[in-house]
């Protein structure tokens, strides 16, 4: 069966939302991230596009692009409640939906296109997001997952494509290879170092030779570009939370014992929220005695998945909780209202060091595995 595939995505998510807040907004060139210049883009209109500014540039270089920009801190409370609403459409009108982000969606149509077209149901779909929200979306339309993301950001900004079956390896040829998910910069680095700059000469290429160079990674990037993905779109589902939680072998009131357990299960949220790329805006603390008794306190939080703040936060409401100076069975952390999102480096900027060693320590983990580094305080 011809499978129809649909990748949605909220254009210049974050200013679209401003600019609904906002409408003076409209048509300027605006900028959101951090407040310091010691923050990083994290998103911006085309406007300022135009400037050269793009999402992960240094907060000071952007201002220095373009001066005359609105610079917004940003709003993650509005981002996560309009992103809810986007998915709820979608859900209500749709077989299948996997939200891949806070500002993107796979729809699986196959087997529709015997009662209703898919791009003009796809279209249709498009319209009822910009008239219920007011957001501007692009779609793409094709057989897999990997093309259609590829055609929606050809048809931006605010605009559709669809890609008929056996065209996909026309469509994908001249385009670069930036284009293709999964290559970051390193590995578009390495292959420009071997002469290769569209997509048509990986084509041309045999995948045992990209096997060779990349590993697995070469052989996935292969079949890729060659416009093949079987992937399933997996139903969406929302997580609502992250916990851990540790029950002693025996009831203990050892203060050191207790800190270093809490800031381990702070460490592991931590690593898995970026891991998933979320930000958690709750984090929560319990505590229960030998009596079997249970106590618990939580705080609001700017979003956040650092691992420094997390634990400094999770220590805090750890001595508001735990003031009967009882023998403790069980001591848990829980982050909660889980959005799709990446840090906002200034917020922490007295720990700014700190985020980039998580960074690294993320990248060891991620190749090695999770215990093969961690903070000295937890030894």
């Amino acid at each position: 069966m011809e499978r129809h595939i649909v990748h949605l995505d909220l254009d210049t998510y974050f200013v679209s939302v401003e600019r609904l807040h906002n409408s003076s907004l409209v048509g300027k060139p605006v900028i959101i991230g951090g407040s310091s210049d010691r923050g990083v883009v994290s998103s911006c209109s085309y406007e300022a596009r135009q400037f050269g500014v793009h999402s992960a540039m240094p907060m000071k270089l952007a201002r220095q692009l373009c001066p005359q920009a609105y610079f917004l801190k940003g709003d993650y409370d509005a981002y996560s409640k309009y992103s809810e609403v986007v998915t709820q459409i979608l859900k209500e009108a749709s077989p299948v939906v996997e939200k891949a982000s806070i500002d993107e969606h796979y729809v699986d149509l196959t087997g529709m296109d015997k009662y209703f077209g898919c791009h003009k149901w796809a279209s249709e779909l498009r319209q009822k997001v910009i008239k219920e929200t007011g957001l501007p979306i692009s779609f793409g339309l094709s057989a897999n997952k990997t093309v259609s993301k590829v055609a929606t950001g050809q048809a931006k900004p605010n605009g559709q494509l669809q890609i008929s079956m056996g065209g996909e390896k026309q469509f994908l040829a001249p385009l670069s290879i930036k284009k293709i998910p999964m290559v970051g910069s390193k590995t578009y680095m390495q292959l420009r170092n071997m002469g290769i700059s569209t997509i048509a000469t990986i084509q041309q290429m045999e995948a045992e030779l990209m096997y060779k160079v990349l590993g697995d990674n070469g052989t996935a990037i292969w079949r890729k570009c060659n416009g093949i993905d079987p992937t399933p779109v997996v139903p969406y589902s929302e997580q609502k939370s992250m916990s851990k939680e540790v029950t002693f072998d025996k009831d203990t009131i050892n203060m050191e014992l207790l800190k270093k357990t809490l800031c381990a299960m702070v460490d592991e949220l931590a690593f898995e929220l970026r891991k998933e790329q979320k930000l958690t805006a709750c984090i929560s603390v319990k505590v229960r005695y030998a009596d079997f008794n249970t106590e618990q306190k939580q705080q609001k939080i700017h979003y956040s998945s650092s691992t420094a703040f997390l634990t400094e936060k999770a220590l805090e409401l750890f001595h508001k909780v735990y003031h009967r100076r009882l023998l403790i069975r069980l001591i848990g952390v829980k982050c909660s209202m889980l959005i799709y999102g990446q840090e906002q480096l200034d917020l922490f900027d007295t720990v700014n060091t700190q985020v980039k060693i998580n960074m690294a320590m993320d990248s060891i983990r991620l190749r090695f595995g999770k215990d093969k580094v961690m903070n000295a305080v937890l030894l």
